[in-house]
């Protein structure tokens, strides 16, 4: 299977009518100033391989703003600048992330045009209240035909989601709620963002007066194993969960649920929840757990969190590796005796 990458190329603020609750992007991106078509061709004939073997596993990603509501003249100079190398095969495709209220048929007629296999939008939430509340501008309903229109002129789609976001009475339930909502667009691909809350921003105010509270850690990862498991089962891909480990960003965090390894906690909190389904119809006692090795650290949890959770239970566990388990797969044996 080929390993897809992104040359990221970040256009901060540009094109986005509104400061959301949680916006800052000039610090999740870590630039200030928008690329120049000059900047980009020089960072994709610096960073691109050189092989159209190589390239198919690459791909152009204007992110970090609303790529379609851009100067329009400014958005054509940037594919113009990126397109060469798609057509040089140093690139499979681009992809771009947006607004879901900033897509047109005129807009995927010029992105086919230049190479856009696929395009983002930041839903965040797919309820309308809650979009009001931080600011979003747009509406569910707009998702909603975004999507169809995206999938329609056949671009691979994505839609990301931020759990935790200011307005939300209840996370998981909010969470569930956009996640369901999202199935029945049946995207390509899904990224989960948990909310943080980032200086300068709407949310650092909120919750200096006491307005809001986000998301710890540990519910973080209790919403995202649930809402992971709802994608898994619709073969929905999650191409990201939580945002990565980045100076900047560290530096302007104020609250909320950021750890560099969340992705490892959430799969390590699916196994511990499918363990304890399973051991809920067993008789206490000594059992080995058998994984693919590759995720015998998750299996185990993080500080060995699985094993003492399951032995608060009265099951005494031992986890093993077989590398001819599948991965997310798992056994349980007592003694020699399979169990499962």
């Amino acid at each position: 299977m080929i390993k897809h990458k992104n040359l990221s190329i970040f256009v901060p603020h540009e094109g986005c009518p509104n400061q959301c609750s949680f916006c800052d992007q000039k610090k999740i991106s870590g630039t200030q100033n928008p690329p120049t078509p000059q900047e980009v061709e020089r960072l994709c004939d610096e960073f691109l391989p050189h092989t159209k073997e190589e390239g198919e596993s690459y791909e152009i990603a204007f992110f970090g703003g609303s790529f379609t509501a851009i100067d329009r003249h400014y958005m054509l100079a940037l594919l113009q600048a990126a397109y060469p190398f798609v057509q040089q095969g140093r690139a499979r495709g681009i992809r771009c992330s947006t607004r879901p209220d900033a897509i047109t048929p005129e807009i995927l007629d010029i992105l086919k045009e230049y190479g856009v296999t696929a395009i983002e939008l930041g839903a965040q939430s797919m309820q309308d209240d809650v979009l009001r509340m931080n600011l979003r501008g747009h509406t569910v309903a707009d998702v909603f035909t975004a999507s169809q229109l995206i999938k329609q002129w056949g671009f691979s789609l994505g839609l990301q989601m931020m759990p935790g976001l200011y307005g939300c009475s209840d996370y998981m339930a909010y969470a569930v709620d956009t996640a369901e909502k999202f199935i029945q667009i049946m995207p390509d691909t899904v990224r989960i963002y948990p909310t943080l809350i980032l200086k300068d921003t709407l949310l650092e105010k909120l919750y200096q007066n006491r307005m809001y509270t986000p998301l710890t850690v540990d519910q973080a990862v209790e919403i995202s194993a649930v809402l992971v498991k709802m994608f898994n089962e619709k073969n929905i891909r999650i191409i990201k969960l939580g945002l990565h480990a980045d100076t900047g960003m560290e530096n302007s965090l104020v609250a909320g649920p950021y750890h560099p390894a969340l992705k490892e906690l959430v799969q390590s909190r699916m196994f511990l929840d499918s363990f304890m389904a399973d051991f809920a119809t067993k008789p206490q006692g000594e059992y080995v757990i058998v994984v693919n090795g590759r995720q015998r650290s998750q299996a185990t949890g993080q500080k060995k969190a699985n094993i003492t959770a399951l032995a608060k239970m009265g099951y005494r566990v031992t986890i093993k590796q077989d590398n001819t388990i599948n991965i997310d797969d798992y056994r349980i044996l007592e003694g020699e005796k399979q169990c499962i």
